[in-house]
C-alpha cells in the first residue's frame, strides 16, 4: 500500500540513496573516479607565505617592544647617560678619558661634568683623564663644583688629570682647571682673567619716569634688600657687596691657584689676579700653565704621569635624541624669562670674562 502511494507521488527508484562501491570509487556523471577528486591539493608555496607571515607578526612583537621600552627610557630622562667616542686606538686596558667642559659654567653644566667624572671613576680601565676646557667661566658656585669634582676624583682614585685649554679657558675656566696635576693650552688660548665681578640692572627711572611704577617695599632692617633695582646703589651699599660678596670669592680664587700652582706665591698670584687676560705664551711664562701644546701632547702627558703607553683614548658624549632636543628647547625657553626676571632682582656673582661687561 505504502509503494503504491510512493509511486502515486511521483518517486522512483533513482530518488532512492545507493551504497558506494566496495572498492571506494564513487560514482558520478562521468562514471566511477577517486574517493578525493573532488578536494584542493596543497601547494607548497602556500605553506612558504604561511612562515614568512608568522615571522612578520614575530619581528614586528619584538620591534613594538623595543619601541616602548626606548620609549619608557626618554620618558623617564635618563639624563646620566653618555656614551664613549672613540678618539684614538690604543690598549683596551689602559684608557684615557676625555671629560668635556664646554660652554658657560653653571648649574647644568656642572652636573654633567660631575656625571663624565664618575663614569671615568668607575671604570677601572682608566688611567687617566684629560679635562678639555672651552668656557670664559661662570657662576661662582658651578665653577666650584666642578673644581671640587676633580679634587675629589684625584684624591679617592689616585689618577692624574690633565686640563686641556681651548679657545677661551678664563676665569672660571682657568679656576677649574688649577684642580689638575697639569694644564696645558693650545696656542692660540685666551686664558687667566683671575677675579669675580657681579653685574644687575637698576630700573629706578625706567619704572618711575616712564611707566609711572613706584616700588613698595616692607623689610626688617635697612641692608634686608640691597641692592635693589628699584633705587640708586649707594657707595655704601657697594662697600656692603664688596665685603660680602666679591672679597671672599675673591679670596677663594687666590688660594685655590696659589694652591694648584705650586711654583706661584701668593703674592705673585695676586699681582696676577687683577682680572687680565694672558695668551697662551704669556700664561706659560708667568707660570700659570705648564705647557703649550696640542690634544696630541695633552695625551702623551696623561700617559707619561700615569705611566702608560700607547693609551685607548675616549671621550664622554651624550647621544643625540629628538626627545632630549625637544626638552631642552623648552626647558630654554622658560628659563630665559625666569633667568632674565633673576638678573634684574639678584646680583649674579660671577667667576666670568665677559667684556661686554
Amino acid at each position: 500500500m505504502d509503494f503504491e502511494e510512493t509511486q502515486d507521488r511521483g518517486f522512483t527508484g533513482e530518488h532512492l540513496p545507493t551504497a558506494p562501491p566496495p572498492d571506494g570509487t564513487t560514482a558520478g556523471p562521468g562514471g566511477p573516479g577517486p574517493a578525493d577528486a573532488g578536494k584542493p591539493r596543497r601547494r607548497p608555496w602556500r605553506i612558504f607565505l604561511w612562515i614568512v607571515l608568522a615571522l612578520s607578526i614575530i619581528a614586528n612583537f619584538f620591534l613594538l617592544v623595543m619601541l616602548i621600552a626606548a620609549a619608557v627610557v626618554f620618558a623617564t630622562g635618563r639624563k646620566d647617560f653618555f656614551r664613549e667616542t672613540v678618539v684614538r686606538e690604543g690598549s683596551f686596558s689602559n684608557k684615557i678619558a676625555i671629560v668635556n667642559l664646554k660652554g658657560i659654567i653653571n648649574g647644568n653644566l656642572s652636573d654633567n661634568v660631575r656625571r663624565q667624572i664618575r663614569m671615568a671613576a668607575d671604570d677601572n680601565s682608566v688611567k687617566a683623564v684629560i679635562v678639555r676646557t672651552k668656557s670664559p667661566g661662570g657662576t661662582v658656585s658651578a665653577s666650584d663644583q666642578i673644581h671640587h669634582e676633580i679634587t675629589k676624583f684625584r684624591a679617592e682614585t689616585d689618577k692624574p688629570v690633565v686640563a686641556f685649554m681651548q679657545g677661551i679657558a678664563a676665569s672660571g675656566g682657568y679656576y677649574t682647571s688649577v684642580a689638575c696635576d697639569k694644564i696645558i693650552a693650545e696656542p692660540t688660548v685666551i686664558t687667566g682673567s683671575i677675579g669675580v665681578m657681579s653685574n644687575y640692572l637698576v630700573v629706578k627711572e625706567l619704572f618711575e619716569d616712564k611707566l609711572g611704577i613706584t616700588s613698595v617695599v616692607v623689610k626688617s632692617g635697612p641692608r634686608k634688600n640691597w641692592p635693589s633695582i628699584f633705587e640708586e646703589t649707594t657707595p655704601e651699599q657697594k662697600q656692603y657687596l664688596m665685603d660680602k660678596l666679591i672679597t671672599p670669592a675673591y679670596e677663594r680664587f687666590v688660594e685655590l691657584v696659589n694652591n694648584g700652582r705650586g711654583m706661584l706665591s701668593k703674592l705673585e698670584v695676586r699681582e696676577l689676579a687683577d682680572g687680565s687676560i694672558y695668551g697662551a705664551a704669556e700664561a706659560l711664562d708667568k707660570h700659570l700653565i705648564d705647557e703649550v701644546g696640542y690634544l696630541d701632547e695633552a695625551i702623551a702627558l696623561a700617559e707619561s704621569l700615569a705611566g702608560i703607553e700607547d693609551a685607548h683614548v675616549i671621550e664622554y658624549e651624550r647621544p643625540f635624541s629628538f626627545t632630549t632636543l625637544f626638552s631642552a628647547q623648552s626647558k630654554s625657553i622658560w628659563k630665559i624669562d625666569r633667568d632674565a626676571l633673576r638678573e634684574m632682582a639678584v646680583p649674579q656673582l660671577m667667576y666670568l670674562w665677559d667684556a661686554n661687561w
